[in-house]
């Protein structure tokens, strides 16, 4: 069995963000979604129903009177509070776990994860972008390839890290190098396998804008800036983050400047203790 095809197998082992994302997803970001229409979707899951109901009724909300529904959750808390919930709670099965190839400890690549969406999401409110909750869970699940590469990673790490010194490769362009396929790639077929929009599955394959057309492309130029902050306040920087290379053309297509971005490196360091809180209730 080659490489490419125990890489597929592994994919297929993995347990699918719930359906349930997908038809919330292709609803939330329309101008005229309504509380009634995302509750009526999630309310028929009652996995994510009963999960959601949990979290919400804990002492991070802090609700006067808990919630009895979904309906009731979603009036009290709002769609985008709800959808980030829903989406953390499901990207917290798969992305917790220390991913030792690249140098994560347990519970690092979901943190970094969950700061990366928060921050995306954080730069197309700023933009005044419509599809801002497409864009968090992008970038909430971007790095979902690395929980598959791991191991290869982990088998190649000598090889891999040789070429990045020698050859001056960044990590990603040396793991593809050597197994024959980049986290972001793989990321894609995980995001084309889980059936998820094209345009999701675009975003997730393109954002270390690999190809140099993407950066005209704001959704994914957000995701990759996102990504760069999340390695310069020192978020999820493992053994590929050392190598990583920024793309300035990014911050130019999206019309930003460094005190653009210095705002929000401290408005999310404010907010930093309140999201360590909720990554302990999710």
């Amino acid at each position: 069995m080659s490489p490419i095809q125990k890489l597929i197998k592994d994919i297929k082992n993995l347990k699918p963000i719930p359906a349930v994302i997908n038809q919330i997803l292709e609803v939330v970001d329309k101008p005229n979604s309504s509380l009634a229409e995302i509750a009526n979707i999630i309310q028929y899951d009652p996995a994510v129903t009963a999960s959601i109901l949990r979290t919400c009724n804990s002492a991070f909300f802090g609700l006067k009177n808990p919630a009895e529904s979904i309906k009731d959750a979603v009036s009290m808390l709002g769609i985008d509070q709800i959808l980030e919930i829903v989406l953390m709670k499901s990207g917290a099965k798969v992305l917790s776990g220390k991913q030792i190839g690249y140098g994560l400890h347990e519970g690092a690549m979901w943190k970094y994860s969950v700061s990366s969406a928060l921050i995306a999401k954080q730069i197309a409110v700023k933009l005044s972008m419509e599809n801002k909750n497409t864009i968090f869970t992008a970038a909430l699940l971007k790095d979902i390839g690395k929980t598959v590469l791991d191991r290869f990673v982990m088998d190649s790490f000598e090889k891999i890290s040789s070429l990045v010194v020698n050859e001056n490769l960044t990590f990603r362009e040396a793991e593809k190098k050597i197994i024959g396929v980049d986290h972001a790639e793989l990321g894609g077929m995980i995001a084309k396998m889980w059936k998820f929009s094209p345009r999701m599955v675009k975003i997730i394959r393109h954002h270390h804008l690999t190809d140099a057309s993407m950066v005209k492309d704001k959704e994914i130029a957000v995701v990759y800036l996102a990504d760069c902050i999340c390695v310069v306040i020192g978020i999820g920087v493992g053994s590929d983050g050392v190598s990583y290379r920024f793309n300035d053309q990014a911050m130019k297509e999206l019309g930003m400047e460094a005190d653009d971005i210095s705002k929000i490196i401290s408005r999310f360091a404010i907010h930093m203790q309140e999201v360590e809180n909720l990554l302990k209730v999710v």
